[in-house]
């Protein structure tokens, strides 16, 4: 699934925490011995630069901070050494016009060592990295490697854990083995869907290392939706949400009155903010104040936010008229500094709650409790949200209208008959749409990323040469030689300055468990 400087507010009841951004840097390592690499060529590289163009067109502090990327064939070779995304677009676009030259299927035998040789590589290379921007602005301390192959991933699983049990994992997060399958070669089950890795050994655990496989289909929707989460916060060093409940009798007959049952959860966006890509050519891209009493954001991550339940309302008594704002995913905190029994504990709570306000059709009533009070003689303003259930174990928290936000408006009655002559061409006109059960956003686009390709593109002074004139790189060489060479002159140079349904009916997706909502997968079909 976390912090970010706003223009001042006369109306600031609470401070955002000014942590530095926990975000993990990236290591992409892609296995181009596939027979099938042809195919997976142009979908990969059009995944990946439309993901990076909306990393680099939201506005800092930066959701992906650093960016590298190897290519193993059957050598590994680093084209991208770790770089600041922020600022760097015109550079990752060569690098991935580049990774769309390489050769088709057929030139490189297959094997899992190419691949081990690069994570290695890439772990030495941010080890250098961090360390020769310790005193500068980076604060990035992790990294997390993506590796895309069309080997079998358990395969190269035993490889990874073999031949990295005498490196230096203090810095590495998780790797993520991700197998790309033509659709053909998925089974009906298991499309997008997570596969468990297999036990780990003794030693993997001891160093606190998380494998975890994957299998995608080889389709830009769903390699842009794996890039993509490299967008959502991966902080897990606190909660983000309380949600507080009454307690209730039940076990706590001698509680008082007032005694309250918090429930801890973290936030996660369904939706980037278009608001946040509008200026994205010169960085003027308007950010809502995360320090304001009227916004609750999971990015950038601020002071805890509470949410005291006042109510319940039933489901179809909530107008939507009076819903505003984007909404946001509530689930369970994942927190490491939690005890695992009061994980548990929380987690089970968290879906008793789920399942019931779905089986009583209920939403629930909120009022943002604020950290701290204003500059305004104490005067403290209190937002108000509707928490809506569905059927995963996830809860919707959008922001409801309260009275000095209304306006005054008009609804006349409807009309019960209408002539003929009128009627008519409106149902003829009705008939004539073409009628879907559910809406798909994936079947609409709106150009955007175009949009940010061209408005963020700016000239580089080294411009990639023709492949022809190139010398020739596939030849054996000295592992980690390119990669020093390559960062060498980044780490002297100083780094670039950092500057559902609302009513009952409608229905909202989970991405929970899977890289695509389940009413997407028809329209990959």
């Amino acid at each position: 699934m976390n912090s970010r400087k706003f223009p001042s507010d006369p109306r600031r009841i609470f401070a955002a925490a000014k942590a530095p951004s926990q975000q993990p840097a990236r290591l992409l390592v892609v296995d181009v011995t596939s027979p099938s690499w042809a195919s997976t060529c142009s979908v990969l590289s059009e995944a990946l630069e439309n993901a990076l163009s909306l990393a680099c067109g939201l506005p800092a502090p930066c959701r992906l901070p650093l960016l590298s990327l190897y290519v193993v064939q059957p050598q590994q070779e680093c084209l991208l050494p770790f770089t600041q995304v922020k600022e760097n677009f015109a550079r990752i676009q060569a690098c991935i016009s580049e990774l769309r030259s390489l050769p088709a299927e057929g030139c490189f035998p297959q094997g899992a060592n190419g691949v081990v040789q690069a994570v290695q590589d890439g772990l030495q290379q941010f080890k250098q990295y961090s360390r020769h921007t310790a005193a500068g602005v980076s604060t990035n301390s992790s990294v997390e490697i993506t590796i895309l192959t069309s080997q079998p991933s358990r395969q190269m699983v035993k490889q990874l854990e073999k031949k990295l049990q005498d490196i230096d994992l203090v810095s590495l997060r998780r790797i993520q083995v991700i197998e790309v399958l033509k659709r053909d070669f998925l089974e009906p089950e298991d499309m997008e869907q997570c596969v468990p890795a297999e036990e780990p050994s003794s030693d993997m655990a001891i160093l606190g290392m998380d494998i975890e496989v994957q299998t995608v289909e080889d389709n830009i929707i769903s390699l842009e939706m794996l890039f993509k989460t490299w967008l959502h916060d991966h902080g897990t060093e606190r909660e983000q949400l309380h949600l507080l409940l009454p307690s209730g009798s039940f076990g706590h007959a001698a509680a008082p009155k007032n005694t309250l049952m918090c429930l801890k959860c973290d936030l996660q966006e369904r939706l980037l903010d278009p608001a946040l890509l509008s200026g994205t050519a010169d960085g003027t891209g308007r950010a809502a104040d995360a320090t304001s009493a009227w916004h609750v954001a999971a990015w950038p991550p601020s002071a805890l936010h509470k949410l005291h339940v006042l109510k319940a309302l039933k489901a179809e008594g909530v107008c939507e008229s009076v819903l505003y704002g984007l909404p946001f995913i509530i689930k369970p905190t994942s927190c490491w500094q939690l005890d695992w029994d009061e994980l548990e504990t929380n987690q089970h709570s968290f879906h008793a709650l789920c399942h019931s306000l779905l089986k009583r059709k209920w939403m629930l009533l909120a009022r943002h409790e604020p950290q701290s009070t204003g500059p305004n003689w104490n005067v403290l303003v209190h937002p108000y949200y509707v928490i809506i259930p569905s059927d995963s174990a996830t809860l919707l928290v959008k922001a409801v209208a309260s009275r000095e936000l209304l306006l005054p408006s008009a609804f006349p009655a409807l009309l019960a008959e209408h002539p003929e002559h009128v009627r008519g061409p409106i149902e003829s006109a009705l008939n004539s749409l073409e009628v879907e059960v559910a809406y798909n956003p994936l079947h609409l686009k709106s150009n955007l990323y175009k949009y940010l390709r061209s408005s963020l593109y700016k000239p580089h002074r080294q411009q990639p040469q023709p492949r022809e004139q190139r010398p020739e790189r596939h030849q054996p060489r000295q592992p980690q030689s390119r990669a020093k060479a390559a960062v060498a002159p980044l780490l002297m140079a100083p780094p670039p300055l950092q500057t559902f349904r609302p009513a009952a009916a409608a229905r909202r997706g989970s991405c929970e468990g899977s890289l695509l909502p389940k009413e997407y997968e028809e329209f990959l079909q």
